[in-house]
């Protein structure tokens, strides 16, 4: 199972008010992985952002106590950029308010973090990396763009099967303003809530 406090959060998400225009989306992804479990293939999932800092991290993490809290099986989640940055703090942050437990491995620019959801899982391992870094599959995996520029950058992402258009509002729009905090958290959880519709809808 997840932690108790990230096990909360999943059964608030209210997937009810997600929009049929956003379903049709989704559904590109959920059509990926059920043809991965049809074909009992290793699920890869490469969140893909311009910084990898923010968004791809937020839905990598997701996806992955996602997969876990719905047991689906043999599902690997990545996240990049078309560049490298650092994993932002508030985005860190944001995932220790649902409950996950992160600790920072290393204090360099670009650092470490170890990510766990779950007692009896590997934690993941957080840091920015362009999508292409030999830590993401080179190939057979499903490139989830998760913002407009890279989307725009990226028409073609080399070693991918699928490429999806998934994109979300960027929160740094309100870096150093009052309302930080709480809008990490809700592009977080608007994230977390698409990503439970994928993966309860999921025909195992």
């Amino acid at each position: 199972m997840v932690f108790e406090t990230i096990e909360k959060d999943i059964k608030q998400l209210d997937i009810t008010s997600i929009g049929e225009s956003r379903k049709a989306v989704l559904q590109l992804l959920i059509d990926f992985i059920e043809n991965k479990i049809n074909d009992k293939s290793v699920i890869n999932l490469n969140f893909i952002c311009t910084h990898n800092s923010r968004r791809s991290h937020l839905s990598q993490v997701w996806a992955q106590a996602l997969a876990h809290y719905y047991n689906v099986k043999n599902i690997f989640t990545y996240s990049g950029g078309t560049e490298a940055t650092a994993l932002f703090p508030s985005a860190a942050e944001a995932l220790e308010s649902s409950g996950f437990k992160i600790k920072k491995l290393s204090n360099e620019t670009n650092p470490l973090y170890a990510i766990k959801y779950s007692e009896v899982k590997h934690p993941i391992i957080g840091f920015s990396k362009t999508f292409d870094d030999p830590f993401n599959p080179s190939s057979e995996f499903a490139a989830i763009m998760t913002c407009d520029s890279a989307n725009e950058a990226c028409p073609f992402v080399p070693g991918s099967e699928k490429r999806i258009p998934l994109t979300y509002e960027d929160p740094k729009a309100f870096d150093n303003t009052p309302q930080q905090a709480e809008k990490y958290k809700e592009r977080s959880l608007q994230i977390a809530t698409e990503l439970k519709y994928v993966f309860s809808n999921l025909k195992k």
